[in-house]
């Protein structure tokens, strides 16, 4: 079994629904569900891949708190590998209180916490060499992983074949597009979502953005746009849509960390890329069923599941290469 390396922020999430106003003063309202969850692009992602059958190892820095002790303990009670958690004393699990709206909104009020504080030496990046891949979320969040000496680490992660996948935690300017110019070409799979592509690039069409990228070195572009799916860039190649599923939308947290948990289980299982997206967007839709970036996803068989109902020729195809 493959193992894959989670890099990036492990994030706590106090979720609660349906929020329709902020009471004035002391007031207050009755909910129908309120949860806590592992969440972002680094804690939402490894759990989502821990469901979907693979082994995991997580690595950031997280705060010496009860947050902290909570986020390891729903890690480990999914098999997933917390010795890459570095514990800052003094310092604060990064969190976030979601007030889910009616809709499936989701305004969010977030504390930094210790992401940030990662430091190149903190990674044991001798374990990560030895995965399959690597999902580096949210690099913008760990500045220090971007100097020279943190560079140089994942261009050795690429040389011993480690696939290196990259998300996005809020995104950025046209600025990072410069920024990140040595990152770009260790990228074999870059999944923003369609805001963050175009913020970043400067780019209104989808598909000129996710070219920008390309043509900078990034192996392939994975565009999440919502309700409108995810759209495929890669060099060569035509770009290629791939359609999102039905649900009926409870709460959009985490729906992006689950499409990257889909589409590096396609790709690592040797799916065509679109196959890949497709098993990425049933994820999106199962977990935008329920409160919470864990919710709806229980295992694969479930996912293809929603796959087949949809597609069931890319289904076969799927279940060929995964069985």
């Amino acid at each position: 079994m493959t193992r894959i390396a989670v890099l990036g922020p492990h994030i706590v999430d106090v979720l609660g629904r349906p929020v329709t106003e902020i009471p004035p003063g002391q007031g207050g309202v009755l909910l129908e569900e309120i949860r806590m969850t592992v969440a972002g692009t680094g804690g939402g992602a490894a759990v989502d891949l821990a469901k979907l059958g693979w082994e995991v190892s997580s690595f950031a820095a997280v705060g010496a708190d009860g947050l902290g002790v909570y986020l390891r303990s729903q890690l480990d009670l999914l098999g997933v590998d917390t010795r890459g958690l570095i514990s800052r004393p003094g310092e604060l699990t990064s969190s976030t209180i979601l007030p889910i709206r009616p809709n499936g909104e989701r305004p969010s009020l977030h504390v930094l916490g210790a992401t940030a504080s990662l430091q190149v030496d903190d990674v044991d990046w001798d374990a990560i060499a030895r995965c399959g891949a690597v999902l580096f979320g949210g690099p913008e969040t760990t500045p220090a992983l971007l100097e020279p000496a943190g560079l140089d680490r994942l261009r050795a992660l690429r040389a011993v074949g480690v696939k290196v996948f990259v998300d996005f935690l809020h995104g950025g300017d046209t600025a990072m597009l410069q920024t990140l110019a040595d990152l770009w070409p260790l990228i074999d799979w870059l999944m923003p979502n369609d805001e963050q592509l175009r913020n970043l690039t400067g780019h209104q069409n989808l598909s000129d953005a996710a070219r920008c990228l390309v043509d900078r070195g990034v192996g392939g572009v994975a565009v999440t746009m919502g309700g409108d799916g995810a759209l495929l860039v890669r060099p060569g190649v035509p770009d290629v849509t791939v359609p999102a599923f039905a649900t009926t939308v409870l709460d959009t947290t985490g729906c992006g960390d689950s499409f990257n948990a889909g589409m590096i289980t396609g790709i690592l299982h040797g799916c065509r890329a679109e196959d890949a997206a497709l098993i990425g967007c049933a994820c999106g839709s199962l977990v935008a069923s329920g409160l919470g970036s864990d919710a709806g996803i229980v295992d694969l068989g479930g996912v293809l599941d929603v796959v087949r109902g949809q597609d069931p020729q890319a289904a076969d195809r799927i279940a060929a290469r995964v069985s």
